[in-house]
């Protein structure tokens, strides 16, 4: 079941979305999804509206856009940072490994009446091929967001490996996170990688128009790559 509502952010006009009820939704006939590793209780988390997913939109708003810059958004669900970015002018893809993700957001894209935009299949663990539910993640971006992705542990580091192969050698990352506990593994990576971190607390207190929250704005910066040059255009294929 699904359901439609005005999801107000913080600096950006509000976003029509489209999105799941609630947790209890799950349909994966084909099994398309289990194929992928998702599992029933994490298959409707792609479709629902979080808060860290907010305040990704939310600072993504204000950030200065910069000419040329390539942006991909990794686990983006329903791509609520993309859609502000999008419709500021910037060049943006969105990225998830949820066969159903690409097509929330070409449907919320219609909803605001924005042209279309980039999505690619992003699957951090998985073999980075082309699938049915979209084109593979390809190519060299400046900016790297997402929100909520150190959700659990990464002993293999697929994620910083993912965040490695297309990162540009100057990139930054912006990463919002709700204070989870896999923070430091990840940030050894990073910092194995030449990024620099810069931590910025956000904590809201309930109020009548928002509820409480408690994370961080993660924000890696790489000046330059100790492996030199590797640019390169940036597509989907």
């Amino acid at each position: 079941m699904l359901k439609h509502e005005i999801i107000k952010v913080i600096g950006a006009a509000a976003l029509n979305i489209r999105s799941l009820l609630d947790r209890q939704q799950f349909a994966d006939p084909t099994g398309a999804a289990q194929g992928l590793g998702i599992s029933s209780a994490a298959w409707p988390l792609f479709g629902l509206v979080w808060p860290s997913g907010l305040h990704l939109a939310a600072a993504m708003a204000i950030r200065p856009l910069v000419v040329a810059e390539r942006i991909l958004e990794i686990g983006c669900g329903l791509g609520l940072a993309s859609l502000v970015v999008h419709r500021r002018g910037g060049d943006v893809t969105a990225s998830d490994c949820h066969p159903l993700a690409g097509g929330f957001l070409r449907e919320n894209l219609r909803l605001n009446e924005l042209p279309p935009m980039p999505y690619c299949h992003g699957h951090w663990g998985g073999q980075e091929a082309s699938t049915d539910f979209g084109p593979k993640v390809n190519g060299l971006f400046d900016l790297i967001i997402g929100s909520d992705v150190l959700y659990e542990r990464d002993d293999a580091g697929v994620l910083s490996s993912f965040i490695g192969r297309h990162g540009a050698p100057v990139c930054e990352v912006m990463i919002i996170d709700p204070n989870r506990g896999n923070r430091s593994p990840f940030h050894r990576r990073m910092a194995a990688m030449g990024y620099a971190l810069h931590e910025t607390p956000i904590r809201r207190l309930l109020s009548a128009t928002e509820d409480a929250y408690s994370g961080r704005l993660l924000h890696y910066r790489r000046i330059a790559s100790a492996a030199g040059s590797l640019g390169g255009p940036v597509f989907c294929s």
